[in-house]
């Protein structure tokens, strides 16, 4: 974590923390973040070595796990589930994260690649949701935070199946929120603007390929859009993902929460 970034004192002592998506970008983190706060993490991703080399990293190490699994594979995250079960019974805090599908036209989309991100983003989030929900229920305190896109409020041109699936996470996320908000279990979106990570600069590899200029001059077109004129640190978006899954915001659920700089238009 970046050493400028002020870490707030939300408490997360006692809590368990499952972070998909744990070995780079936002997910990589948030989980630093919430074991800094005094969490008890499960990092999962599919490279099990970059994870090692991330848990190696948190604060109290001895205390954090890894989980390789692939949420493309509703095998794995049975597995994943399994090795969960034998460490602890209660998972209290859920991060749904993971990598965006490839940029492309949504005229231009496969079949295929709206039924990957159906199964990696959709299906995935129902799969650990029923085998965590009940024990979060017993405890009667749960925080499911996703982690989506600002194209939930404004489609990203080139992004057509990823704003298709997206929006569609959002509306999963705002339907669940209302189904266990009677028992103390509260679910949000995160929406991070451009931030400093691996996918923006794939992002913007792919679209000086598509307007024939350099990837300098998409990055400046995109600050161009922030008024804060700046990029996200993944640091800050771990943060508003921090006061999310804490104890102090037992009374926000099923919001979808802007991390973007100003740069979404609307109020």
């Amino acid at each position: 974590m970046n050493s400028h970034i002020h870490v707030p004192a939300f408490d997360l002592t006692g809590l368990n923390a499952l972070v998909c998506g744990a070995s780079q970008g936002i997910g990589k983190a948030t989980a630093e973040f919430f074991a800094q706060q005094g969490a008890k993490v499960f990092l999962l991703a599919r490279n099990f070595e970059t994870l090692e080399k991330t848990r190696l990293e948190l604060k109290n190490p001895e205390l954090q796990t890894c989980i390789a699994a692939d949420l493309a594979k509703s095998e794995d995250i049975e597995s994943a589930l399994r090795s969960i079960h034998k460490i602890t019974d209660t998972i209290h805090i859920l991060v749904n994260n993971a990598g965006g599908p490839p940029a492309s036209p949504l005229l231009t989309a496969q079949p295929a690649a709206f039924e990957a991100a159906l199964t990696t983003h959709i299906l995935s989030q129902l799969q650990l949701s029923q085998a965590l929900i009940p024990r979060m229920k017993e405890a009667r305190f749960g925080r499911i935070i996703n982690i989506i896109s600002t194209s939930v409020r404004v489609p990203i041109a080139g992004l057509g199946v990823s704003n298709t699936i997206r929006a569609a996470t959002a509306g999963f996320a705002k339907t669940l929120s209302n189904e266990l908000a009677p028992f103390g279990i509260t679910v949000n979106n995160v929406l991070p603007g451009f931030t400093q990570t691996e996918r923006l600069t794939t992002l913007a590899h792919s679209a000086a390929s598509r307007d024939r200029t350099s990837v300098e001059e998409v990055m400046d077109g995109w600050l161009k859009q922030v008024p804060m004129r700046r990029f996200a640190e993944p640091a800050e978006v771990a943060a508003t993902l921090g006061f999310l899954a804490s104890r102090e915001a037992g009374y926000i659920t099923g919001v979808s929460l802007q991390v973007d700089g100003g740069r979404i238009g609307a109020i």
